[in-house]
């Protein structure tokens, strides 16, 4: 499967913004757990315009057949408790179908978490994906690459939080949000004039067929400190 962004467009051609974009975020249960590691809660959001169309937005906890050891990497609230009443994985595997198959997914480090969701549902076809993280690096701001801090450094932060529903950083709605704030607001810097969906996929498009290594669990604990101190 390769990157295919004519898929649901009218062709790379086209301004970013008329793209079929949806922003997604995932929470999972860590890398240490290897072939085991689980989707604990998923948001997918559209965007309309290039902006969040949250009256669209898709959000689930998911429960994932087991125990989850408490972990301080582990999101805020993705309890056992809170997973024993959500739906299994096979559940909704047909809503994101719908929602992502032909579609180009944002996301920040959005690698990651195709490499997780691929593993899990393996159907699904998205026509590509978008790395808000690496269009950052494209523009070489330095500072922090966490997406609370970037979302921070461009105040966007209150913006997330009237759209993300009370939600809250590391969190797969708030994330979710966040990157779908962040990816016009980098777009709008990379080019002033605008942009064509051919010169965003230049700098920020991941291969659907080069899974993006797991992140350690050390990397993860260090992100959600620094967006702490921030």
């Amino acid at each position: 499967m390769t990157t295919d962004p004519g898929a649901m467009t009218g062709g790379t051609g086209e301004t970013w913004t008329s793209a079929s974009l949806v922003a997604l975020d995932l929470e999972g249960s860590g890398a240490q757990d290897h072939e085991d590691e689980a989707i604990l809660e998923i948001a997918v959001v559209p965007l309309a315009a290039g902006r969040p169309d949250t009256a669209a937005a898709y959000s689930t906890l998911i429960n994932p057949g087991r125990r989850i050891p408490r972990r301080p990497w582990i999101s805020p609230g993705l309890t056992d408790a809170a997973l024993a009443s959500a739906p299994a994985p096979a559940e909704i595997g047909p809503e994101l179908a719908q929602r992502i198959n032909g579609r180009i997914v944002v996301g920040h480090n959005i690698g990651v978490d195709w490499r997780l969701l691929h593993r899990r549902h393996p159907a699904l076809t998205p026509a590509g994906l978008i790395d808000t993280l690496r269009l950052m690096r494209h523009l070489k701001l330095g500072g922090k690459n966490s997406l609370g801090a970037l979302t921070a450094q461009f105040g966007l932060t209150a913006e997330i939080e009237r759209l993300a529903d009370g939600s809250q950083p590391h969190r797969a709605r708030w994330d979710t949000i966040a990157a779908a704030l962040l990816l016009p607001t980098l777009t709008a810097r990379a080019w002033p004039a605008g942009a064509t969906l051919t010169d965003l996929l230049a700098v920020a498009a991941i291969d659907l067929e080069t899974p993006a290594p797991a992140p350690t669990s050390a990397s993860v604990m260090q992100d959600t400190l620094f967006d702490a101190a921030g």
